[in-house]
C-alpha cells in the first residue's frame, strides 16, 4: 500500500492525539523509509517486471531486512522504545511500535506472496495488487475514512494548516492512483532514489501539525 500507511498514521493520532504527527508518520512508512537505503547499498533487491502484479511494475525479489515480519517486529520494538524513552510514556511506545508492524500487515493484504515471513523464509501475500479497482476500493476508502476522521479531530488553525494539509494529501493520492497507469521506471537504482525521497513525508507532517489543533485541548 502507499496512502493505506498514510491514512493508519492518520487513524493513530486520533486514537492517541499527544504523539506527534510527524512521528506517526515516520512509523507508518518506516519499512519504506529504510527499504531504499538498503536497496541502493545493495543489501536488498527489487526488479523491473511489468505485468508483475497489475498495480505495480515492481518484482520484490529481495527484502527480507525491511519487510520480513520476524524484522518488522524487531523494527517495531526499536520503534517502541525509542519513542517511549523520547515522548515519555508507555502508549506513546505501544502506538508508535504498532503504526510501523501496520506497514507489514498491509503490505501483506496488497503484494502478491513476496512478502518473508522471516529472512530467507517462506514468503506470503493475499495480492490485492493483481486488481486496480480492487485495490483503489480498498485502499481508497481507508484513506478517505482516516481524512475525515482527522479533519474532525484536528482542524486546522490557519490556511497555512488547510494548505498544506490539502497539498499532501492531493501530492500522496496523485503519486498513488496514477502508478497504475505510469511508465515503469527504467532501473532499480531510479526506484530507490525515488523512495528516498518519502523522507520527507515525517516532516511535512510535522509542517502541518504546526497549523493545526485538536478539537479535545
Amino acid at each position: 500500500m502507499f496512502v493505506g500507511h498514510l491514512a493508519v498514521a492518520f487513524g493513530a493520532k486520533s486514537v492517541a492525539p499527544r504523539i506527534p504527527l510527524g512521528w506517526l508518520v515516520a512509523a507508518s512508512f518506516g519499512l519504506d523509509l529504510l527499504w531504499p537505503i538498503l536497496l541502493l547499498t545493495g543489501v536488498e533487491q527489487v526488479r523491473i517486471d511489468p505485468g508483475n502484479t497489475a498495480f505495480t511494475p515492481l518484482a520484490f525479489d529481495y527484502y527480507p531486512w525491511s519487510h520480513s515480519l520476524g524484522m518488522v517486529c524487531i523494527w517495531g520494538g526499536l520503534a517502541a522504545a525509542f519513542a517511549g524513552f523520547r515522548l515519555k510514556t508507555v502508549q506513546a511506545g505501544i502506538v508508535v511500535g504498532l503504526t510501523l508492524v501496520s506497514h507489514w500487515v498491509l503490505d501483506f493484504v496488497t503484494h502478491r506472496p513476496d512478502m518473508p515471513v522471516w529472512p530467507n523464509g517462506p514468503t506470503v501475500g493475499l495480492g490485492l495488487w493483481n486488481s486496480i479497482p480492487g485495490t483503489l476500493l480498498v485502499e481508497g476508502t481507508l484513506f478517505a475514512v482516516a481524512i475525515a476522521v482527522y479533519c474532525r479531530m484536528f482542524p486546522s488553525k490557519t490556511r497555512v494548516g488547510r494548505w498544506t494539509f490539502v497539498a499532501l494529501i492531493a501530492f500522496t493520492g496523485l503519486i498513488w492512483i496514477s502508478g497504475p497507469w505510469s511508465p515503469p521506471p527504467p532501473n532499480a537504482s531510479t526506484v530507490g532514489g525515488v523512495a528516498l525521497a518519502m523522507w520527507i513525508f515525517p516532516v511535512w507532517a510535522a509542517w502541518i501539525e504546526r497549523h493545526r489543533r485538536s478539537v479535545s485541548c
